[in-house]
């Protein structure tokens, strides 16, 4: 697999049984029982997509870390399940593109998550699905130009 450095990507989780989780400035929030799709970016510096991913790795097996971002808390959650990601390669931030993609498709969005530094109006940047969305989300990707096909 090659190696994406930069960019933006989508983390995929899914939630077991309905909780209800501490999102640092966020305050309680509930998570209903289902599949969510979280959007984040990794441009600049020396921060990389595989940094990224290794971090949020970290956090979903060991259940605990530096909790800094909303997305930590609902992985640090015991009732969630890191089940993969898909990296978007992109040289400029395209978080917000890729937002506001999986806006058009999810179920519904969680408001104010992940998005508190976002200034191009997103209402979050984690989406919940009833069903596992990644073939949909992929499908949805390559249709609007954001992935390439790979076969």
């Amino acid at each position: 697999m090659e190696k994406i450095l930069i960019g933006g990507y989508i983390l995929l989780l899914k939630v077991e049984k309905q909780c209800r989780v501490r999102v640092g400035s966020l305050g309680v929030l509930r998570f209903d029982k289902g599949y969510y799709a979280y959007v984040g970016s990794a441009v600049g510096g020396n921060i990389t997509i595989e940094k990224r991913l290794n971090r949020y790795k970290k956090i979903a097996s060991n259940k605990n870390g530096n909790l800094r971002w909303h997305i930590d808390y609902l992985l640090a959650s015991k009732n969630t399940s890191l089940l993969g990601f898909i990296p978007v390669k992109s040289k400029e931030k395209i978080e917000c593109k890729i937002s506001k993609v999986l806006g058009e498709i999810a179920d519904n969005v969680v408001v104010g998550f992940g998005s508190s530094d976002c200034k191009n109006g997103c209402k979050g940047h984690l989406y919940r699905f009833k069903a596992n969305p990644k073939k949909l989300i992929l499908k949805t990707l390559k249709r609007k130009g954001l992935v390439k096909n790979k076969g």
